[in-house]
Order: C-alpha cells, then structure tokens, then sequence
C-alpha cells in the first residue's frame, strides 16, 4: 500500500533529518560524546578508528572499523555511502618535531571524500589557531598555555589554510575553547567567525566548553548550512 501524501512527506522529512555519517577520531573523549549524540539521534554511524578496542559502545546504527586515517584508501571503502565525515581527530604536542597529523589526515580525507563522492565534512579545531590571535587572552592562557600547545595549534591552522582553499567539498571547521569533561548542555550558543568568540569590547567570552556540547553543535551542522566553507568559534552561554 502507498504512503499516504502526509506519509511520504513524513518520510521524506526522516530521510533528511536521519544521515549515515563516518566520525574519525570516534575513540577520543569528543569523538564519543559525538557517536553517543549521533546514535540518540536517530543517525547510521561508522567509526573509523585506529583501535576497535579503545570503543566498547554497542548499537545497531553503528559500525565499527579500523582504518589507517592518513591513507585515502584505507578511508574510501568507509566513506562509500556516507552523507557525511565528522572529525574530532587530536594528535599530541610535539617540541621536536612539530605535528602534521591534522594536515595529513585531512588531505586523505578529503581524496578519498572525492573518490566516493561524498561532499560534507565537518571538523574540529580550536580558538587561537592564528598565531596572533591571543593577544586578548588572559595573561596564563597567553604566555602559558598557547606556548605550550602552539605545535598543535600550528597544525591546526595549517589544517585551516588548506581548506580555505578547497572549493569542491562543504567544509565547516568548528572552534571550541578549552574542552571540559562536564555533563552536556542546552544551553544557547554564541558563535563567531573567528579565532575566538569575543565580548563588545573584543575580550574571549569564557575560556572552556563542554566536550558534549562541541559534539552537539557539530552534529547540528548537518542539517545547517550557515557555517558552510567557513571557520566558527563557539562557546555555550
């Protein structure tokens, strides 16, 4: 029996709302919250991991499989089919020898994207990338903690660059503060298309976020466009 003119309309609402997405970096402490939300949410997701182990969730939306994240085609099989790739891969501090982990993981994203035709992908940085971007910070955050993590900062902002200048695929690049293991929130956010979210007077408003709200907000962009092919700094009220 065919669906009713309001049934196929229903129907054709869900097929939009429900996605089947890839995540990357599904093991991490964001990444989990993200695959959590995801699920709740209705959504099909396959977790391209580097450890299956590391990721003890079970469901029958999700998809565990192990890929090598700097290889497009170790990637291409797990993107095929997907209407999206979400990211919230992190690689650690490197004084020596500087990190390249997010510009050469994303390049291999973003080949294999192509080769599967997938169009839409959504990643995580931070604020402050821009080396020159925390001079209104506190003086801790300023001369402490951005020295200490500017190799990943770096990368990150290399990240950035190279998909500033990628036109075939809709990118959104989310920017959180600080990352906090607290319960997520409702709460409203406050975004801005920048290197931080700033007061009137052009200080960062707040210093951290909840990794359940960054996970939130990202997952909203999938049935949003207005962050499409730009960067936005965000932070909950």
């Amino acid at each position: 029996m065919p669906p009713t003119p309001s049934g196929a309309i229903l129907e054709k609402v869900l097929s939009r709302l429900i996605m089947r997405i890839a995540v990357l970096g599904a093991t991490g402490q964001t990444g989990q919250q993200l695959v959590n939300q995801a699920l709740q949410q209705g959504h099909c997701v396959t977790a391209v991991v580097r450890n299956p182990g590391k990721l003890t969730l079970t469901h029958e939306n999700l998809k565990v499989v192990e890929a090598d994240i700097f290889s497009e085609d170790s990637l291409k099989p797990h993107f095929k089919g997907q209407d999206a790739v979400l990211s919230c891969l992190g690689f650690p501090i490197s004084f020596l020898y500087g990190v390249t982990g997010y510009t050469q993981s994303m390049k291999a994203a973003l080949n294999a994207m192509r080769e599967v035709k997938v169009n839409r992908i959504i990643t995580m940085t931070s604020w402050y990338t821009d080396p020159n971007s925390g001079s209104n910070s506190s003086f801790l955050i300023r001369f402490m903690l951005l020295p200490m993590i500017r190799s990943v900062l770096n990368n990150m902002y290399e990240m950035e660059s190279f998909l500033k200048q990628t036109d075939d695929i809709n990118w959104t690049v989310v920017r959180p503060p600080g990352l906090k293991n607290i319960p997520t929130t409702a709460n409203e956010f406050l975004t801005h298309e920048g290197y931080y979210v700033p007061d009137e007077n052009g200080l960062p408003i707040g210093q951290s976020v909840s990794r359940g709200d960054v996970a939130r907000f990202m997952l909203s962009l999938l049935s949003n466009n207005a962050w499409m092919k730009k960067a936005v700094a965000i932070i909950t009220k």
